[in-house]
């Protein structure tokens, strides 16, 4: 079973970056499609991006031009750049992993980590 760990989070300004990392431990994880989620208060989890385990990545509207999702099957890892940062991108920050589903609907995927808060301050 994969297990899911995040890290990166933190507080920037608006328009600042930070870059979150997911690595991931026990599994075959390049067999994995994997996902950025957020959950700010008081709001469902949404998809932030998905990147298959065949290369394809989709992105939400919201962040298209500002994150970008990249993946180091050698360290088991995913990394979520985010640059151009706003304060409504403030929220906690879940990296996902499924075997086989890959859509954006975030109660399908199986594996979560525990989560990074990030907090973008105007």
């Amino acid at each position: 079973q994969v297990l899911l760990v995040e890290s990166g989070g933190g507080l920037v300004q608006a328009e600042g970056s930070l870059r979150l990392s997911c690595a991931a431990s026990g599994g075959t994880f390049s067999t994995y499609n994997t996902g950025w989620f957020r959950q700010a208060p008081g709001k469902e989890r949404e998809f932030v991006v998905i990147n298959w385990s065949g290369g394809t990545t989709y992105y939400a509207s919201f962040v298209k031009g500002r994150f970008t999702i990249s993946r180091d099957n050698a360290k088991n890892t995913v990394y979520l750049q985010m640059n151009s940062l706003k304060p409504e991108d403030t929220a906690v920050y879940y990296c996902a992993a499924d075997p086989q589903y890959g859509g954006s609907r975030w109660k399908n995927w199986s594996i979560w980590g525990q989560g990074t808060q990030v907090t973008i301050s105007s």
